[in-house]
């Protein structure tokens, strides 16, 4: 697999597996990867030209997807073009099966992974078609009916095939886009949810710089103003930054985000959620999105860089407003999302850095140079992060996000982040008692290591720690501390896989520049090998078994000491391996615990030189003249056989010259009766056959070229070359193949022939000794088994013997899935391989610069895989025969030996492609009726073969019509079995499972079309070349004949099943006739209608007596009649022909206009004739004409004919003109499902909808019902919407009046129902034609009649007609408010927060959109004019004080007493509409917080706690919302307030709010200086608790930089600490002055108190100094005295846990002064 060759043969592969040219048999594979692609492009053609897309097409397309595995894209650019277009077509076929469009979409995903490999020129795709699968997927109209069934992960599927072929769409097709998605743009509505996502998932970001104009600049403008026009993170906010994320990420340079750049950031910190303030801060209730982390870094990697680098001093304020919150003492449920933003950030720049600087150039357009990231931006990038990441090692949450973190940094800048770490890990390794820090910094010092000993970084002093480092890591192998143990293990294999092991003393003498820090000292490694071996052995302690914690100490222990060794040169070995020995073989080890840790050790030193440590072979303290009759062996000889089981897993090679020592040992210990030393050597057979036949790498080392140069040192960190990397194989050679076979002849065949006597019954066996023969046999099998085919075990054949069932288990799995490694192991060693290669990789350099370890480890693995593929997945007879083995296993009389064979056939099953063909036949014999020999035991075993595992394939559920057919008749039938027994609750339980499981993972099977497109592109890869299909082309007639098959298969399919399962529900117990009726409505379709059989099947079961079987028609009635659905006949006509107005106006213009004054309500103009349409135009025309569905029926009679109904019809209307039916009917859908908890049934709802909509006014005396009304009443409205204007309207005259009934009598129990009801009805609906039901709802829904509960709920059902309505109702609302308006003053608590949700819904179209002209709707300004007008008596007052006790009469009371129940309906309001509305606050609203800060603090009784508490939770939720610009200085001028109650008010305000708007406000300086002074103002108030609380937010806008601790603000504070307060009695102050004298210098100290508490953290350079100002306070007057305690005290709390780092900080004056401030003194001082 050869550049050469290929280009020597004219064939240039797309992109191969490197590896596959590193394995010792690459020179064959050339050849078998050009016949398989061969076979694959004949078979795929094939089977689309013959129509056979199951199972042929989707056969070799996974045969595709496993080419892509084994060999790459070894395929041409024209194969690669043809392969993508016919699996797009395919993937996109109208009717294609869900799950293979699924698996079409996997396979295409992998084709398109590698964009670099096409460009948009030599591969375009349709979008159309895309968008039209996915709107089908998606949004589809008929899933909730169950007419087709979706697999889980579909939609995952699709937008990630979405996101990988949007690359390739045309240059026009983001205008198309637009033009089919801009009319859905509603702010109000759901469908700008699904505009915007969709916008997020097709829109090409990836073009040509001359091809902008085409692509993104046709939208940015638009969708840039409508997101900083829209706040409070509605639903789809989320999708739009996403977009703007990935534009940002794939145009860097061609787009300004300059202006954009606060808001950006400002938004960011507000999708955090972050808890900000001193008082309760309120999370709004609705406010529940945020942003993608992934996307967000996206964004801001995009945005660094360029001229002044903007962005970066945004980023460095960002991360220094939320450092404080990595500390580990700050938790809450906002860590996730922090520590995911420090996690994948700096992997974000390391990206984007090998993006400009280290990727192969392609077609794709380059970053402009001027907009790199330099050496300078990735300084200031790093030093932004560095403070959190520091502090976030020591999280609650673990410290693997900050190592990830750490580690990406130190690849972009070592010299800034390595020193910082080395010295808090130093620290952690001096100290004893807080080993978590240790644990912390290893892990993070582990990806770290590359960066340290790297010789061509900026770091080249770290290399200088590497000895240090491990000498310090040494007492951490520590068996009472597992944690901090196995990260010491891992710490050492890293370092030392990374660094030679080798005694460089000489080296100085040729070589003076090396620094003598570097020499590795003998010592040393060997004081390294010692506490690696010594600390972990348990001596002379005897254990059965091993934990699972032992388990993981001895895999850290070998691994541990297997990296060592190989990194040792030959010297240091010698040495280390003659200790080893001595202590190996001086000692005597139990085998279960210590024993298998030291042959662990002697196995690594074994495989690391071969010839050295088999010198040190066993063989002669093995004595081998024992009896072998003995039960129990001495402990010495089983240590020296487990030693020597370990010591041959070794190259093959060596062991030949000890291959008669070895077959000595093997026959004579096979066969003795200590169970103990037969496993033992057991296991020594298996790895010595394993050693000769296996290929496997031999060697590990960092280089290729061994450590024998005289300056190993550059050899540290060194990167594999892939190209050379000199890999080492061991390959069988045929002396080995021969030892093998002369084993196996000795030790396997003659235990092969005394099985074969004993189940003859020539010569019999005991249970034990035919144990150890299986023993032997398995472990013969798993040595060679990967060479030589073994026969078949016939014991299961023999009825007089009983067999070890678990033994031949574990045989038959070997023979079936063993080939070299199990699968299980694969998968294992495959992920620990990943989790290494992320730790250790160079991401910034990337084309695979792994070190040479881990490419060999990845070479083996692809060795192994196509082991596992090429020869694991080809289905034989001898599997065959297996799985029937496996079956009787499966259906044995003993449960666990049930259960043990049942997941091995599952696994089975799963691996070989349709061998459940051959097996479910034989399952299905167990369960027929007729089958009277069947014990109950296999009927319970065959039930669970269906039922299968919770990872593997589901019979019962098989993907196949015939597979159905088969299995699902066969289950309904098998209650009638003889060996059924429903009193075993475990048979029912199963039954329910297997039922459960069949809902659960079944999808609807296809009944398939081919398009000719695909037929096309099929014959262009038949005929294509490099390599050619060699097969026969298919005929005309054959052609002819496939699609001819294909409609014949297909109308079989639609009817089969269903016939045979209603055919077999008869005469069945109660629960297979549920079952049947459960498999039945899973073959409902869209595509085919239900036969009448079933149709009269359902309709019958909707009176059963069955209460599960009635669900189940209801659904599946409700389904029928969606598939019975007649088309309705629309008129195509446009927009504006109705509106009279201009189609296309100069001037964009959105919201309220002439253009849809149409379709807005109007209560004067109702015309008797209506069209329905149902369309977004709020914000745009639509450019097209849209189709219109009119109510006139012209001359197909759609209701009442019983000529032109279907037979399945037919059975419907029969059924519901019976008046016996519907009076059943109507008694059991009035009978409650659980008492008291029934609500609105979407089902019922579904079914009544359809009766309406197929049938007309035909079952109108449906209406007798008083249960189920509202489940009825929606579905004859909502199934009315296309009769004539003469039905409708006789329908509201009978409607109105059982409405208005059902309204005044409406119940606690009802009234979600009835607002369910009535916007279900609205949802979507022209409210013309609702007008009835609308001024119905407006009938004095305050009367006051049925007290407030009633008033309350029905406020509620009109709010949900009026919601769904949104901007077409604006007279309505109008109305409304002026009906609430002098309602507001209302008594009872639940009537005020409802008014106050209807209030958020009237004014919710209130927003300025871009381009927006001023709205119809009702106006917030207003309003809240109105609202202050009568709030007069309040904000008038100074001080509010509860002196009037509230009357409890409505109406009554003087102007204070109405004005205070107006202002709690109005905090109602403020406190619905927060996180419900898109401007929230608004600028209206901001006029109420001078009269909110004089409520909120205020100390009050009972009666007014209700407000107190709303005004203080509307302040939270107001100072959460995010400021225009233009709204800042009114809203800074609204925070001078007399009442000290209501300054203390403005400074919890203001935390809040600067915090949520900080980007906004610092990109305003004159409104900074107008904060600090406001804040600097507060701080020398006379009242104490308000100079306090400006302390503190003080401290807090430091902590965020809001503004910087100058030398200005320095030296103020410090004046004003300096105020002289007199002392001495007879100085001449008045009190007047001694108290203004206080309060400055309190001021001062509060500002110093305040510099020093926001820096919790750390220690900057201006501390110490203002600590020591601080001090001079200490004596001073109260309250400064206990200011000064308070901060001393905190200082402390907070700087304890690195003290020892912060002291340095300090001199010894400094530090004198502070241990007096500090540490209280001694009592017996």
């Amino acid at each position: 697999m050869t550049v050469d060759a290929n280009t020597e043969e004219g064939f240039v592969a797309q992109k191969e597996i490197v590896y596959n040219a590193l394995l010792p048999y690459a020179d064959r594979l050339d050849s078998e990867a050009d016949g398989l692609l061969a076979e694959i492009k004949a078979n795929l053609s094939q089977a689309v030209l013959v129509r056979e897309l199951w199972p042929g097409a989707a056969f070799w397309c996974r045969k595709l997807f496993s080419y892509l595995k084994l060999y790459g894209r070894r395929f041409s650019k024209d194969d690669h073009v043809l392969f993508i277009k016919l699996l797009y077509e395919l993937v996109t076929l109208s009717n294609l099966e869900p799950y293979m469009m699924q698996s079409y979409a996997r396979l295409l995903i992998q084709l398109l992974k590698k964009k670099e490999l096409l460009s948009r020129d030599e591969l375009q795709l349709p979008w159309r078609p895309l968008y039209d699968l996915y709107e089908r997927v998606v949004y589809s109209k008929t899933e909730h009916l169950g007419l087709i069934w979706f697999p889980n992960s579909v939609d995952h599927i699709l937008k990630a095939l979405v996101k990988s072929c949007r690359l390739y769409f045309p240059a026009s097709s983001t205008r198309e886009m637009l033009d089919e998605w801009r009319p859905l743009l509603c702010v109000f509505d759901v469908a700008m949810q699904k505009a915007i996502s969709n916008m997020e998932l097709f829109l090409p970001t990836i073009t040509p710089v001359e091809e902008h104009s085409q692509g993104f600049q046709l939208w940015f403008d638009e969708l840039m103003t409508l997101w900083m026009s829209v706040q409070n993170q509605p639903s789809w906010e989320g999708h739009l930054v996403n977009l703007f994320a990935r534009l940002a990420n794939d145009n860097i340079g061609y787009v300004d985000w300059t202006p954009y750049i606060p808001t950006i950031f400002t938004r960011i910190l507000r999708s955090l959620n972050l808890p900000v303030g001193v008082s309760h801060m309120v999370t709004p209730r609705y406010l529940t999105n945020t942003y993608d982390t992934g996307h967000l870094v996206l964004w801001i990697t995009a945005l660094l860089g360029g001229p002044g680098n903007p962005a970066q001093k945004e980023l460095t304020c960002l991360f220094n407003s939320i450092a404080s919150f990595y500390h580990p003492s700050n938790h809450g449920r906002w860590q996730s999302r922090l520590m995911r933003l420090l996690q994948r950030l700096p992997a974000c720049v390391v990206r984007r850095v090998h993006r400009e600087r280290h990727a192969t150039p392609c077609w794709i357009t380059l970053v402009p140079e001027c907009q790199r990231l330099t050496d300078e931006d990735l300084g200031q990038f790093t030093r932004s992060l560095s403070g959190a990441a520091l502090l976030a090692m020591y999280s609650k949450t673990g410290s693997t996000d900050a190592a990830y973190a750490l580690q990406n940094l130190a690849l972009l800048t070592p010299e800034l982040i390595i020193p910082p770490v080395l010295e808090k890990t130093y620290a952690a390794m001096e100290t004893l008692t807080e080993p978590h820090t240790l644990t912390a910094t290893l892990s993070c010092m582990i990806g770290m290591a590359r960066s340290l000993v790297s010789t061509n970084n900026s770091y080249p002093e770290g290399r200088a720690h590497v000895v240090p480092l491990l000498m310090g890591s040494l007492p951490g192998v520590d068996p009472n501390d597992f944690s901090k143990c196995m990260i010491t293990f891992q710490f050492i294999t890293t370092f030392t896989t990374l660094v030679p092991l080798v005694d460089c003393s000489s080296a100085p003498s040729t070589h003076s520049d090396l620094t003598e820090i570097a020499l590795c000292a003998r010592c040393r490694c060997f004081a390294l090998i010692d506490s690696s071996t010594l600390e972990q052995t348990r001596d002379e302690t005897e254990t059965d078994t091993q934990t699972q914690l032992e388990s993981l100490v001895e895999l850290g222990l070998s691994s541990t000491v297997s990296t060592i060794l190989t990194q040792c040169s030959m010297e240091i070995y010698k040495v280390a391996l003659e200790k080893m020995f001595n202590f190996a073989t001086a000692n005597i080890f139990e085998t279960c615990v210590s024993g298998r840790m030291v042959a662990d050790m002697c196995r690594a030193a074994a495989k690391v030189q071969r010839v050295w440590s088999l010198k040190h072979c066993v063989f002669d303290r093995t004595d081998l003249t024992f009896l072998q009759s003995e039960e129990e062996l001495d402990k010495e000889l089983l240590w020296n056989l487990q030693l020597l089981s370990e010591v041959t897993r070794v190259d093959g090679q060596q062991l030949l010259r000890y291959r008669a020592e070895l077959e000595k040992v093997l026959k004579l210990c096979l066969h003795v009766h200590c169970k103990r030393a037969y496993t033992l050597t057991c296991s020594l057979l298996e790895h010595t056959l394993r050693s000769l036949s296996l290929i496997y790498p031999t060697e590990y080392r960092s280089t290729s070229r061994g450590f024998d140069t005289d300056l190993p040192i550059r050899d540290w960190g060194r990167d594999g070359d892939v190209s050379a990397l000199g890999v080492c194989w061991h390959v069988p050679s045929a002396e080995e193949e021969r030892f093998v076979f002369q084993l196996l002849q000795s030790l396997l065949k003659p235990e092969l022939q005394r099985i074969q006597e004993h189940l003859s019954g020539e010569q019999p066996m005991s249970r034990e000794e035919l144990l150890q023969s299986l023993a032997i046999v398995q472990h013969s099998l798993l040595g060679a088994g990967n060479t030589y085919t073994f026969a078949r075990a016939a014991l299961l054949q023999s009825p007089h013997v009983s067999p070890p069932l678990f033994f031949l288990q574990c045989i038959i799995s070997d023979l079936m899935f063993f080939r070299g490694s199990h699968k299980k192991e694969f998968d294992s060693r495959w992920k620990s391989f990943t989790l290494v290669k992320k730790s250790m990789e160079n991401r910034l350099l990337g084309k695979k610069r792994h070190i040479r370890a881990l490419l060999i480890d990845r070479v083996l693995l692809q060795h192994e895989m196509r082991k596992l593929v090429v020869e694991g997945c080809e289905y034989k007879v001898v599997h065959q025969d297996l799985l029937c083995d496996l079956l009787l296993l499966s259906t044995s009389t003993y449960s666990q030996v049930r259960s043990r064979a049942q997941s091995v056939l599952m696994t089975a099953l799963g691996t070989y492609s349709f061998s459940y063909r051959d097996i479910i036949p034989r399952i299905l014999q167990l369960l027929v009726p007729e089958h009277t020999a069947t014990s109950e035991q296999q009927f319970k075993g065959a039930l669970y073969c269906l039922l299968g595992v919770p990872s593997g394939p589901c019979l019962a559920s098989v993907r196949d019509w015939d597979g159905i057919g088969e299995v699902w008749p066969a289950l309904v039938r098998c209650g009638l079995s003889p060996s059924m027994n429903l009193e075993k609750q475990s048979i029912g339980r199963l039954l329910d499972d297997i039922v459960e499981r069949i809902h659960r993972q079944h999808d609807t099977t296809g009944i398939f079309f081919v398009s000719e497109e695909c037929v096309e592109i099929a014959n262009q890869i038949a005929q294509s070349r490099k390599p050619a299909p060699s097969f026969d082309f298919p005929t005309v007639e054959e052609l002819k004949e496939g699609l001819q098959r294909q409609r014949i298969r297909n109308v079989v399919n639609s009817r089969y099943d269903k016939d045979r399962i209603v055919d077999y529900r008869k005469h069945n117990p109660w629960k297979f006739e549920h079952m049947c009726a459960d498999l039945l409505c899973l073959l409902l379709r869209d595509d085919h209608p239900l036969p009448p059989d079933a149709v009269l099947y359902f309709t019958q079961g909707l009176v059963h007596d069955s209460i599960s079987i009635r669900k189940v028609a209801i659904s599946s009635v409700a389904g029928i009649l969606k598939q019975l659905k007649r088309p309705r006949l629309k008129i195509t006509v446009k927009p504006s022909d109705i509106s009279e107005c201009d189609p296309f106006p100069a001037a964009v213009c959105v919201g309220d206009r002439e253009a849809n004054r149409w379709l807005q309500y109007d209560s004067s103009k109702l015309p008797p004739l209506l069209c329905m349409i149902r369309l977004y135009i709020y914000l745009y025309n639509p450019p097209i004409p849209v189709a219109l569905r009119p109510n006139i029926i012209h001359n197909i009679k759609l209701f009442g004919l019983l000529l032109f109904y279907s037979s399945g019809e037919k059975i419907i209307y029969e059924y519901f003109t019976d008046a016996e039916f519907i009076d059943q009917l109507i008694e059991f859908l009035s009978l409650e499902e659980r008492k008291g908890k029934d609500s609105f049934n979407p089902r019922r709802f579904c079914l009544f909808k359809g009766l309406f909509r197929n049938y007309g006014d035909a079952f109108l005396p449906l209406l007798c019902s008083q249960r189920c009304v509202c489940e009825i009443t929606a579905g004859l409205i909502r199934g009315s919407k296309l009769w004539s204007f003469s039905k409708v309207d006789r329908l509201w005259q009978l409607l109105c009046p059982l409405i208005r009934t059902a309204l005044s009598n409406i119940t606690v129990e009802t009234y979600t129902d009835w607002g369910t009801c009535i916007a279900t009805v609205c949802e979507g609906r022209d409210p013309r034609k609702l007008h009835w039901l609308l001024e119905l709802l407006m009938e004095s829904p305050l009367s006051g009649e049925g007290g407030s509960f009633r008033d309350a709920s029905l406020l509620y059902v009109l709010q949900g007609g009026l919601a769904q309505q949104q901007w077409r109702v604006s007279e309505l609302l109008h109305r409304l408010l002026a009906y609430l308006e002098p309602k507001l003053t209302q008594v009872y608590k639940d009537v005020r927060e409802r008014i106050g949700s209807v209030l958020t819904y009237v004014f919710m179209i209130d927003v300025a959109l871009p381009h927006t002209a001023p709205t119809s709707s009702p106006h917030v300004a207003p309003f809240v004019e109105r609202v202050l007008d009568r709030l007069k008596p309040l904000t008038s007052e100074a001080e509010i004080h509860n002196h009037v006790q509230e009357e409890s009469t409505p109406g009554s009371g003087d102007e204070r007493t109405q004005a205070v129940k107006l202002l709690k309906t109005v905090l109602k309001w403020l406190m619905a509409s927060a996180g419900r509305t898109f401007t929230t606050p608004v600028q209206q609203q901001l006029q109420l917080l001078p009269l909110l800060f004089k409520i909120a603090p205020v100390e009050i009784d009972e009666s007014y706690d209700e407000m107190k508490q709303d005004a203080r939770t509307c302040l939270s939720l107001m100072s959460q919302g995010l400021l225009y610009p233009e709204h800042i200085p009114s809203v800074l001028a609204m925070l001078i307030n007399r009442s000290w109650h209501a300054r203390f008010s403005v400074l919890t305000y203001l935390q809040i709010m600067v915090f949520y708007n900080l980007f906004m406000l610092l990109s305003l300086p004159a409104e900074v200086l107008r904060i600090r002074a406001l804040v600097m103002q507060l701080l020398l108030d006379e009242q104490l608790e308000v100079r306090d609380m400006a302390g503190t937010t003080l401290s807090g806008l430091l902590q965020c930089q809001f503004f910087p601790l100058d030398c200005s603000l320095h030296t103020e504070l410090q004046t004003l600490s300096q105020t002289r307060v007199p002392k001495a009695r007879g100085e001449t102050n008045s009190g007047s002055f001694f108290v203004a004298d206080l309060v400055r210098r309190h001021a001062g100290v509060l500002g110093l108190s305040a510099c020093i508490l926001s820096s919790p953290y750390d220690v900057p350079d201006w501390m110490p100094q203002i600590l020591m100002e601080l001090s001079v306070h200490l004596n001073d007057p109260q309250p400064i005295e206990r200011t000064v305690k308070k901060t001393l005290s905190e200082f402390r709390r907070t700087h304890h846990d690195n003290w020892q780092e912060h002291r340095q900080c300090f001199t010894d004056d400094q530090l004198l002064v502070l241990t007096d401030l500090l540490v209280s003194p001694c009592y017996y001082a």
